[in-house]
């Protein structure tokens, strides 16, 4: 039996038959596993960096659930090195034969030359490196981190007294609203 093969044209440019990145739509799509509040409470956050986390696979199941807690968490620089410490990632259920350590240290991937910003910040100016959060981008899980300062008591109370401050004026501004309408 004789095979008929019919002649593709040949394409002067293959490329033009992929569709083009949209690294856009890619960066919008960010699923936050979670948010450190009390980072923004305490400290004066003034640059922010990002990360990725080297994990194991029972963590990401972990952080897949939403079991993480950042409350104690802090950066560090080691050995030109950028460690996350006090992470709480809770264990996996089913991951028994080869379960993680809760608060272990886990290594963030950053760039040197940030790493060398970061650890000149903090040893000598007086800066903490705090996580701010943790989120999926692209299957990835990464991590926001602010170099920060510590804040006062007076300036926690002025914060609080600002919030408050703008939570009526919004309520306020409802009231208004709802009364004219």
């Amino acid at each position: 039996m004789a095979r008929i093969y019919a002649k593709v044209p040949a394409l002067a440019n293959h490329k033009s038959m992929a569709a083009p990145p949209n690294t856009e739509k890619d960066d919008a799509i960010q699923k936050v596993i979670v948010v450190n509040r009390r980072a923004t409470f305490d400290y004066a956050v003034e640059e922010k960096y990002e990360g990725g986390l080297v994990l194991l696979g029972s963590e990401v199941k972990s952080m897949r659930a939403g079991k993480v807690e950042m409350v104690d968490a802090y950066a560090t620089v080691e050995r030109g090195e950028l460690w996350l410490k006090q992470l709480y990632v809770a264990p996996f259920e089913q991951a028994k034969a080869f379960p993680h350590e809760p608060r272990r240290s886990r290594k963030l991937l950053v760039r040197a030359s940030e790493i060398a910003k970061i650890d000149r910040a903090i040893s000598r100016e007086g800066y903490t490196l705090v996580p701010l959060r943790l989120y999926w981008r692209r299957g990835h899980v990464k991590v926001e981190l602010g170099l920060a300062k510590g804040k006062k008591t007076h300036d926690k109370r002025a914060d609080i007294k600002a919030k408050t401050a703008d939570r009526e004026a919004k309520a306020a501004m409802g009231r208004t609203r709802k009364e004219r309408g």
